[in-house]
């Protein structure tokens, strides 16, 4: 018998490996009709029990056509009729929960609706599962927020699909946008008691109505604070039209000075108390109450107050107020005496050597002036409840994390002070975690995501800083980060150019381009990586900073080669290298130009 060649043993076993991965993936034909036979009954009694009024009173019925949709996922768990499977059970337990008044069946429902888009989320189905669970949620369990974020997702993620019109109708129901006028002004302790301010100058910013079924309610009352910032975040249940002012100090009653907010059509929440002592260097108090019947007055109490801003975010709505003060601890830099003579340059062969401490002197004015890298934030974005984008068989909240301890200990190893928002899988508001890095005193702030597309072609690095959006591209971005509707950019775009005035756009745009280039250059050694640029849009998650401060999207994980080189340590450790890279080369710049 002739020897096989070892070329040849080589082909038999990978065609042995893929046979036996056929055999393991693929179900048998007698299972994948089993499946067929199980969906095509089970739809059809789930269309008949629709339509029999008295047959569908009975939860058994109900219960019965679950169980021949649940035979069909038994017998073919990775066929083609598992995700219509799922998606019916879901239905089922909408059905029977317009009948029972049950909440409990609704979450099931919402449980079932959520294991496609998780499982499946490229599915034909996918769009009609978000629709679905939308309906739920705002007709249901009365959860507004997360029906917009649903119908949101279809028109970012599935702008083509037949539920994208419906998601639009949908939403303009759910309420719609409209102008508040808040007005700045002075005034004395009765201004604030008799509510009639005199006002010194009007904005318009963008609110949202209050639901219409109701008077919005005040549920949460946070704050993140230090010596020289606080942030204090109002969370209400829907959108209101608001107001506020700002009162002087009134010493005969030891009245400090105090800024105001009152939110028209809206009650207090049963958790929040009516004083909460601050004592920060900025804050004295926050205070709440009802003002009225139909609207809630946040007080704040101020020690000392520069500057601050007001600016309202969506999905869940909330009111953030950002308050700077001065620490009066940072002595002025020493004049400079101008000589009667010309001036001179030091030739270069001079024996003149720099006054002892003169490289101290310099440093300490670098770090006065933040010129300097010293101490960098990084943010995983998502976490705990937010799982971010899902798609092959990853969650976005995993790989930022990881991907953002690597970055933090490459940094750390460099020397920098590294701290971050999260260092596990838990949940943070988007408008906190800035408020970190400006309480924490960071001179940047770095935060990690990974990028999802409607189209699994789409692929590449992008780096993002804080601006108005100018593409298309960005506004999608931009709108899912965010986890708002597309069309609330343009009024976050309004409210943003009052907010980048005194913002580190120039130098945030100046890191984000070293970041790309570094990143793409270190990647490209090893690995072909599409060069998506630097691009700018207005994310929550920057809105605020002091600092310079980038969001880096990683790359896509709907791209299946992408996807499993974020799974690859090698891959992640070449970007995180990128990524350090950029980080010291702007370092050196800003230090440079600052030394000239």
């Amino acid at each position: 018998m002739k020897q096989l060649s070892a070329a040849n043993i080589r082909l038999l076993s990978a065609l042995a490996s893929c046979a036996l991965a056929v055999l393991l993936l693929c179900p048998s034909p007698a299972l994948a009709a089993s499946a067929q036979s199980y969906f095509t009954v089970g739809h059809s009694e789930f269309h008949a029990l629709v339509k029999d009024a008295r047959k569908a009173k009975y939860r058994s019925n109900w219960q019965n056509v679950e169980k021949t949709f649940s035979r069909c996922l038994k017998a073919s768990p990775g066929g083609p009729y598992a995700p219509k499977a799922l998606y019916y059970i879901g239905r089922v337990y909408e059905e029977l929960g317009a009948r029972s008044g049950l909440k409990s069946d609704f979450r099931r429902a919402v449980d079932y609706y959520g294991r496609v888009l998780a499982r499946y989320p490229r599915h034909g189905w996918a769009d009609d599962c978000l629709f679905h669970r939308a309906d739920v949620y705002a007709r249901r369990l009365g959860e507004t927020s997360a029906a917009r974020l649903d119908l949101a997702s279809i028109i970012v993620e599935y702008p083509r699909s037949d539920m994208r019109d419906k998601a639009e109708v949908a939403l303009k129901r759910l309420g719609k946008y409209d102008w508040a006028i808040h007005e700045v002004s002075g005034g004395s302790a009765q201004a604030e008691a008799d509510n009639a301010p005199a006002p010194v100058r009007q904005q318009a910013v963008s609110a949202q109505i209050g639901d219409p079924s109701g008077v919005a309610h005040l549920d949460v009352v946070r704050f993140t604070s230090s010596d020289e910032y606080t942030r204090v975040v109002l969370e209400l249940d829907a959108q209101v039209k608001y107001r506020y002012q700002v009162l002087g100090p009134n010493p005969k009653v030891n009245r400090p000075h105090r800024l105001y907010i009152d939110l028209q059509n809206s009650r207090l929440g049963h958790d929040v108390t009516s004083a909460t002592t601050v004592s920060d260097g900025i804050l004295r108090s926050i205070r709440t109450g009802q003002y009225s019947k139909d609207t809630t007055r946040v007080v704040l109490d101020f020690l000392n107050m520069q500057d601050y801003k007001i600016f309202p975010l969506q999905n869940p709505y909330r009111i953030v107020i950002d308050v700077y003060a001065p620490d009066g601890k940072t002595p002025a830099p020493a004049p400079v005496v101008a000589s009667a003579g010309p001036a001179h340059k030091t030739p270069a062969n001079s024996d003149y050597r720099p006054p002892k401490g003169s490289k101290q002197m310099a440093g300490s004015l670098l770090e006065q002036l933040g010129l300097t890298v010293r101490t960098i934030m990084i943010d995983a974005g998502h976490g705990g409840k937010d799982p971010g984008a899902m798609s092959n068989g990853m969650r976005e909240k995993d790989i930022n994390l990881k991907f953002a301890k690597l970055v933090g200990g490459k940094l750390h190893a460099k020397g920098f002070n590294v701290i971050y928002t999260r260092t596990t899988d838990v949940f943070i508001p988007l408008e906190k975690r800035t408020a970190m890095a400006n309480a924490q005193k960071a001179d940047l702030f770095l935060s990690i995501h990974c990028n999802a597309n409607h189209s699994s072609k789409v692929n590449g690095l992008e780096t993002y800083s804080l601006n108005l959006a100018k593409t298309d591209a960005a506004v999608r971005i931009a709108a899912r980060e965010n986890a708002v509707d597309p069309r609330a950019i343009s009024d976050l775009q309004f409210i943003l150019t009052d907010l980048m005035v005194n913002s580190k756009i120039k130098e945030s745009r100046d890191l984000a381009g070293d970041v790309q280039t570094s990143t793409i250059k270190r990647v490209r050694q090893s690995y072909p990586l599409n060069n998506k640029g630097t691009r700018e849009a207005p994310f929550y998650v920057l809105m605020g900073a002091k600092m310079p401060s980038v969001l880096v999207e990683i790359g896509y994980i709907t791209n299946k080669t992408e996807s499993n080189r974020l799974r690859s340590d090698k891959y992640l450790n070449h970007l995180a290298d990128g990524i350090v890279e950029g980080i010291l080369s702007y370092k050196s710049q800003i230090e440079r130009y600052a030394m000239n």
